[in-house]
């Protein structure tokens, strides 16, 4: 019963990972494919956790989500937001 009720969570987790990552590459406007790629770092850390790769998870939580995000933002706010078709 536990064994089945994790690996519903970790394929539900692994939907909403490919549901974000359609849309960070589908929105125009960069900052929000920005947020979008920051919610697939952070489901890919929450899977690395329940995976049981807790160092893994820290790692993609603190640079995939946290540090590339804040790069990404100030680059967008430097530049200007949306792409021109």
């Amino acid at each position: 019963m536990l064994d089945t009720l994790g690996a519903a969570a970790e394929f539900g987790l692994a939907a909403l990972l490919l549901v974000g990552a359609v849309c960070a590459c589908s929105f125009k406007d960069l900052l929000n494919a920005v947020i979008a790629t920051a919610f697939v770092s952070l489901i890919a850390a929450i899977l690395f956790f329940l995976l049981h790769a807790p160092d893994v998870a820290m790692a993609e939580a603190s640079i995939g989500a946290a540090l590339t995000t804040a790069i990404f933002v100030i680059a967008i706010r430097k530049t200007t937001r949306s792409e021109e078709e």
